[in-house]
């Protein structure tokens, strides 16, 4: 995980509709970065639509939310429509960005050590500084959590 108070790194990664998306180019607001593990799976899902959700708060108070996961564009495109999310979902199949920021990791699932995405949300300030870093978060609290730290 990267640490607070460090400039988080930018990137270029398609969007659920094939448009490429730069985290520089969200300078003047606060993101909520955030990367899950798998698309239409129930913590995933919970985390996107408790995000959906809160979706008009958290554009009041000036942010908006990036999404990121290795699926394919393809399949981001069914999930942001199936669950009529209203902020970007960007894949990165090559797990350029996920190694970037620190959240590939070895963890356990069904009781066996594997290689996956630890679900890890990042509050990066308008300068495009790092002022929150949130690892194994649950989905379910995450999207509450986040508008909180908003203030």
């Amino acid at each position: 995980m990267l640490e607070t108070g460090t400039k988080a790194p930018d990137f270029t990664l398609p969007d659920q509709d094939g448009n490429l998306h730069t985290l520089s180019e969200y300078r003047g607001k606060k993101v909520i970065l955030y990367f899950y593990p798998k698309d239409n799976t129930a913590g995933c899902t919970a985390q996107a639509c408790g995000f959906a959700e809160r979706y008009p708060q958290i554009q009041e108070k000036g942010a908006v939310v990036l999404g990121i996961s290795k699926d394919s564009v393809k399949s981001h495109k069914g999930f942001a429509e199936k669950n009529h999310l209203p902020f970007t979902v960007l894949s990165d199949p090559e797990k350029e960005v996920i190694q970037l920021y620190d959240v590939w990791k070895a963890k356990k699932m069904y009781g066996k050590d594997v290689m996956g995405v630890v679900r890890t949300t990042y509050l990066i300030d308008e300068d495009g500084i790092i002022i929150q870093a949130l690892d194994k978060v649950k989905g379910k609290d995450n999207p509450a959590q986040m508008l909180e730290l908003l203030g």
